[in-house]
């Protein structure tokens, strides 16, 4: 799976948990979705497109997920 398809993915992710009023509960839960449903190496390339191409066409949340949550992410 490339990096196009990842974002999509991660990006449709984020649309689902950005409705939630709790911001923080949904960075958490976008990170523990990914964590549980995604193989390691779908979330090591997305973690390298965020170091390589500074995570170019993710949503912010998404991102901002992916930086809180790092460590709980790999």
């Amino acid at each position: 799976m490339n990096a196009d398809q990842l974002v999509t993915m991660a990006n449709q992710i984020g649309s689902f948990f950005e409705t939630m009023p709790d911001r923080q509960q949904a960075l958490a839960d976008i990170a523990g979705h990914l964590r549980r449903f995604w193989e390691p190496r779908m979330r090591r390339s997305l973690l390298q497109h965020v170091d390589e191409q500074a995570g170019v066409q993710l949503k912010a949340i998404v991102l901002e997920a992916l930086r809180l949550h790092r460590a709980a992410i790999l």
